[in-house]
């Protein structure tokens, strides 16, 4: 029963997640292609300095990739399930409601972790090649938060999709702008040090979320 679920769900996401998968490594890969080329006419150590004193963050360009993963993955894998209401088809199956939509949940999201991990050890290996350890710290506290971002969009995606409530989509949109605005402000180098485990936490608890629609559309709320 769970395999079959679990096929289900892949074959939805799965060209998205491995053209989002793709298209991250090519952006990844830009960044480092726009590194050499600024340290080749800065000088290193002049741009080292913008770096260390002036908050030059050579990783800018992927603050917004794992948001856009999150949107794309959440869409692909929960819009389907709105057409002609067919999320009421897995409530139908001889499984407790609750735990079949915490295992697409979990599914989806560890897929999409799977693909950050994937972007996340790549951009640390490349800064390795470039920067000394000081600097990849600090740029990876600034980047975690962006990954949970994209987590966080996830999950707040499915919330959206899933609820047949009008008033609570509209709710739910509104919290997860709030929310998710929070990952993403802007901050010196290493900023997010301090915060980063209260938003990790933060972010796992939204994977409950879904919940809440299923319920009511086990109660059949339009």
């Amino acid at each position: 029963m769970w395999k079959s679920v679990i096929y289900k769900e892949w074959l939805k996401i799965r060209w998205f997640l491995i053209g989002f998968t793709a298209l991250g490594i090519i952006g990844v890969g830009y960044i480092f292609l726009k590194v050499q080329h600024d340290i080749t006419f800065m000088e290193g150590k002049n741009y080292w300095y913008s770096i260390l004193f002036q908050n030059l963050q050579y990783f800018a360009y992927l603050k917004f990739l794992p948001l856009a993963g999150g949107l794309i993955i959440g869409i692909a894998q929960y819009f389907p399930e709105t057409v002609n209401k067919r999320i009421k088809l897995a409530f139908h199956l001889p499984v407790r409601e609750n735990k079949m939509m915490m295992i697409m949940v979990l599914f989806g999201a560890g897929s999409l972790l799977v693909s950050f991990l994937l972007l996340f050890v790549l951009f640390v290996l490349l800064s390795g090649i470039f920067f000394p350890s000081g600097i990849i710290l600090g740029a990876i506290t600034s980047v975690l938060p962006w990954f949970c971002a994209g987590l966080a969009a996830y999950f707040f995606v499915a919330l959206v999709i899933l609820e047949p409530v009008w008033k609570y989509r509209f709710l739910y949109s509104l919290v997860g702008v709030f929310f998710i605005s929070l990952f993403l402000k802007t901050s010196v180098t290493g900023g997010y040090g301090p915060v980063n485990p209260v938003l990790a936490v933060l972010c796992l608890l939204l994977s409950f979320g879904v919940l809440f629609p299923a319920y009511r559309f086990r109660k059949g709320e339009m």
